[in-house]
């Protein structure tokens, strides 16, 4: 579809890779909601970009609501939904002292980056098939946050592949469940990108983690995820597929 003039939604909007995306949505015409728990940062960000903020856990069914219904009075009703919220995590399933991963450890990174994920785009596309289609037939977007972690989980990443992976393994069931009203489902699987995580180590740890890559040599940029998440919204043939965006990069086993 054309963005322009489109409502789209991105949760974790306020930072790293969502706040990029909802940047360059809104430079391509859209009317973007910021939706995050961190507010300060979310308002910051709506006021630059001309959206509007609105808190949003996305493990709560009650806060989504709330969030879609503010960002529905500001906008209209929504047709793009970009999924970038989520956390990370690293832990291994026995511990050097011999004791076990604790479960709820594991819980909290499926509950957050899986179940939350799949929270937002339900509820958003329940919105979304209501919606008269557009000229083309379509009615709407979904675009999903993976990781490369999903195909090549490191040491310590069993949480946190596992909710990737699940994330990946949702993209085509999705995708067919909503073909029949013109919403497309797509994900991105960034490999090493240079978001606030990666921005709290030392430059030369930097340095040392784009150079794995064996091209282009350095860290992945958030407008890079950006352009192809605005991409895959305007592109109506994409659907259905996970795309690796990680410059060739297999991640080693630590």
């Amino acid at each position: 579809m054309n963005v322009q003039g489109q409502a789209a939604l991105v949760t974790g909007g306020a930072s790293g890779l969502g706040a990029e995306t909802a940047r360059q949505l809104a430079q391509a015409g859209a009317k973007v909601a910021v939706l995050d728990i961190n507010m300060e940062a979310a308002e910051a960000l709506a006021r630059e970009i001309g959206g509007v903020a609105a808190r949003c856990d996305i493990t709560s069914e009650a806060s989504v609501r709330e969030a879609l219904a503010l960002a529905r009075e500001a906008h209209g009703p929504a047709r793009i939904l970009m999924n970038c919220a989520g956390i990370g995590g690293a832990k291994r399933l026995v511990g050097r002292d011999g004791q076990a991963m604790p479960l709820e450890d594991f819980s909290r990174v499926i509950n957050v980056n899986l179940v939350g994920t799949f929270n937002a785009i339900r509820l958003a596309a329940a919105e979304m098939v209501a919606l008269d289609p557009l000229e083309d037939g379509e009615r709407g977007v979904i675009v999903c946050t993976a990781s490369v972690a999903a195909f090549d989980g490191q040491v310590g990443q069993a949480a946190y592949a596992a909710s990737k992976g699940g994330i990946t393994s949702l993209t085509l069931p999705l995708a067919r469940d909503l073909a029949q009203f013109g919403v497309r489902v797509m994900t991105i699987a960034p490999g090493l990108f240079l978001t606030p995580l990666l921005y709290q180590l030392p430059e030369e740890v930097q340095q040392s983690l784009g150079a794995s890559i064996p091209f282009p040599k350095r860290l992945g940029k958030a407008s890079e995820f950006a352009q192809l998440a605005v991409h895959i919204a305007g592109n109506l043939s994409l659907n259905g597929e996970v795309i690796r965006l990680d410059g060739a990069l297999r991640l080693p086993p630590r």
